[in-house]
């Protein structure tokens, strides 16, 4: 007779309910939350079990490597496909929640969850400790500079480190100086066991293979390969590389019931850090880095293809309009956007300040100085096409 086996899970104890596919409840108990015990428990109580099933969270990955090397057949449930089925119980318990689990296990109606390697684990641990002290480093700069600006210091750019330049910066100011001299201990310290993280990414990443070769890709470095390769650790588990981005939350969401079909913002699903390490790397590649590869093309046509309305000039008779009406002579340089009417078009253009007649604009928006141009400006004009 088949028995299944469900685990609510805490810190300390678990409870366990054990029942046949008729779910007929044969024992339920609470015992101490290790390895060993459970072991022990199942074999004495669920000698036939078919799948011992627990959820996801904390302390999943731990159990579950231990009940494999156990040799128990053990699943991770999706804590969220649970949570959509215990909600429905009136009395929350963890003596209801494990026969909720059971129920779950003997109709099958559950999603397994993919428990990374223990080695993928503790790379990501690396990872993440990294991210950790780059935001408290961040934190400590912004706060040395809030501190400077209430009593007129703007801390600039110049060589050096963050400490030298406010060194620089305060030189002869003693009580000022002292204020801060905390927070700027504080950042060296970050910066000195930063320097020893990235050193342990660096040499974890020079001894894989896997990791070497994604750093080929213009623009991805050692941390984008290791936080990519620690993700997806098993790539056979997706039957197509399309589906790698839905794991990830870089595809869209979509809505359809009846005649309304759309789609919305990328999902977020997933490893939040490593989607925030591709878009960078995706940024890099796309603008910064000169060399030409077949990514990159492929990425210039999927953004054409994407974003038509970003990338192409006004048409002949918007342009016609907008020159007649303001005089204008010199070649300047535009991108539409889409509006609800039909009879105006919303054009961004870049033009020199002396070539904008006064009285001709109608509206401008978010007027503001170009880097490097001086004497331009970028300015948002609405104008009226012409048929």
């Amino acid at each position: 007779m088949k028995q299944y086996v469900a685990l609510d899970c805490s810190l300390k104890q678990i409870s366990v309910c054990v029942m046949t596919e008729q779910r007929r409840i044969v024992t339920q108990a609470v015992i101490a939350a290790d390895a060993g015990s459970i072991a022990e428990f199942v074999r004495s109580h669920a000698p036939e079990a078919e799948v011992i099933g627990l959820e996801s969270g904390p302390t999943s990955p731990w159990l579950f490597h231990a009940l494999r090397a156990e040799g128990l057949p053990v699943v991770v449930i999706d804590a969220r496909h649970a949570k959509a089925v215990l909600s429905l119980r009136i009395n929350k318990t963890d003596r209801n929640d494990a026969v909720g689990l059971a129920e779950l296990l003997v109709s099958g109606w559950y999603k397994p969850v993919t428990v990374k390697s223990l080695e993928s684990h503790r790379i990501r641990t690396v990872l993440t400790n990294r991210a950790l002290l780059v935001g408290i480093r961040q934190d400590l700069e912004n706060q040395v500079r809030s501190v400077l600006k209430t009593f007129g210091f703007v801390l600039g750019k110049g060589r050096g480190t963050f400490v030298d330049r406010v060194s620089e910066l305060l030189e002869g100011k003693r009580l000022l100086l002292r204020l801060v001299r905390p927070l700027l201990r504080a950042w060296e310290a970050i910066r000195g066991q930063l320097q020893t993280v990235d050193k342990e990414a660096l040499t974890i990443a020079a001894k894989d293979e896997t990791c070497r070769r994604l750093m080929t890709v213009p623009g991805v470095g050692a941390i984008t390969a290791l936080a990519f390769k620690t993700t997806i650790d098993t790539p056979w588990r997706f039957s197509s590389s399309s589906k790698v981005g839905a794991y990830l939350g870089l595809t869209p969401r979509r809505y359809a019931s009846g005649e309304t079909d759309r789609a919305g913002r990328i999902s977020k699903c997933g490893d939040g850090l490593v989607r925030t390490y591709l878009v960078e790397a995706a940024g890099v590649l796309m603008t910064r880095s000169k060399a030409q590869s077949d990514l990159k093309d492929w990425g210039v046509r999927l953004a054409k293809r994407a974003s038509p309305a970003r990338l192409v000039s006004p048409s002949p008779a918007s342009w016609r309009s907008f020159c007649c009406g303001s005089g204008l002579t010199t070649a300047c340089s535009g991108r539409r956007v889409p509006l609800s009417r039909p009879d105006r078009a919303f054009y961004q253009f870049r033009i020199p300040r002396s070539e904008v007649p006064a009285g001709t604009v109608t509206q401008a928006r978010s007027c503001r100085s170009l880097g490097g141009r001086p004497r331009q400006t970028r300015m948002r004009l609405w104008t009226r096409l012409v048929p």
